[in-house]
Order: C-alpha cells, then sequence, then structure tokens
C-alpha cells in the first residue's frame, strides 16, 4: 500500500503542468522586480533590455532578440516604449546589415538610476528564497536552458 501511495504522487507530479507552474513563477517575481524598480520608471523587461544594450551595443533586432532569448516579434514590441521614452535608438545602416541598436546618454542615466532599486529587487528575492535554494535554482535553470537548448537544435 504505501508502495502504491507514492506511485500515485509521483504520478500527480507528472500530470501537473510545468510550463504553468513556471509562467505563476515568472510572473511572481517579475511583478516583485517591477514594483521594485516603478520609482526608476522602468519595468524589468525594459531594465534587461537597456541592460543588455549597455553590454552589447550595435546588435540588430534579431541579435538582440536571440541574446534575450526573444522572439523577435516580442522584443519590437518591447522596444517601442524604450524608444519613444529615447532611452533607446537605431543606429545607422550600412550597406547590407541591419540597423543596430544603440542605448542613448538618457537610457544610461535611466539605467544607473534604476541599478540601485534593482539591486534591492534581487536582495529581497535572495533573502525571500534564502542563498543556497538561489544558487540551486539558478543551476538548474541554466541545465535546463541548456537542455532545451539541445533538444530545441536537435
Amino acid at each position: 500500500m504505501h508502495t502504491h501511495a507514492a506511485e500515485l504522487h509521483l504520478n500527480a507530479a507528472r500530470k501537473r503542468c510545468t510550463c504553468y507552474l513556471l509562467r505563476r513563477l515568472t510572473r511572481r517575481v517579475t511583478q516583485a522586480y517591477d514594483r521594485a524598480l516603478l520609482p526608476a520608471g522602468l519595468t524589468i523587461t525594459q531594465y534587461s533590455l537597456l541592460a543588455h544594450l549597455r553590454r552589447q551595443p550595435g546588435l540588430s533586432v534579431s541579435s538582440l532578440a536571440a541574446s534575450m532569448g526573444m522572439d523577435r516579434t516580442t522584443l519590437v514590441r518591447n522596444l517601442k516604449p524604450v524608444i519613444a521614452a529615447r532611452w533607446a535608438r537605431y543606429g545607422e545602416r550600412h550597406a547590407g546589415r541591419s540597423a543596430s541598436l544603440e542605448l542613448t546618454p538618457g537610457g544610461q542615466a535611466r539605467l544607473r538610476t534604476a541599478e540601485p532599486y534593482w539591486s534591492r529587487a534581487q536582495d529581497a528575492v535572495e533573502a525571500a528564497l534564502g542563498s543556497e535554494r538561489v544558487a540551486r535554482l539558478h543551476g538548474l535553470l541554466d541545465e535546463t536552458l541548456d537542455a532545451l537548448k539541445v533538444e530545441t537544435a536537435a
């Protein structure tokens, strides 16, 4: 009977939707970062875009989308308010190349303003989960991303 109960529990766990659980977790974490970044006038998605452009200046939209693990359409939709706010801009086009994206001086300033708020959000998540759990979570997420990348490439 003990084995039967364990088997039922395992079957119930298998029927839970991994995508739903991950999306639910992502929404909760996103909300925490968005609340923290509100005084800086950014969402976590906008902060992420600006931080990527600072780390990798001159990327095309397609390259930035690939770097962030987003599809191009989603990235363009998320870029619109960033470009409208003049935190980023399209650079010059060169023959046969897509226009590159650049962080503007205003975007650099906005990012500097937002960094302490982002750090507080990061610290709050770590305090809620514990540093060991965060380290395990990051490791598991990295492994999972790598595993899924291999599966989708095949």
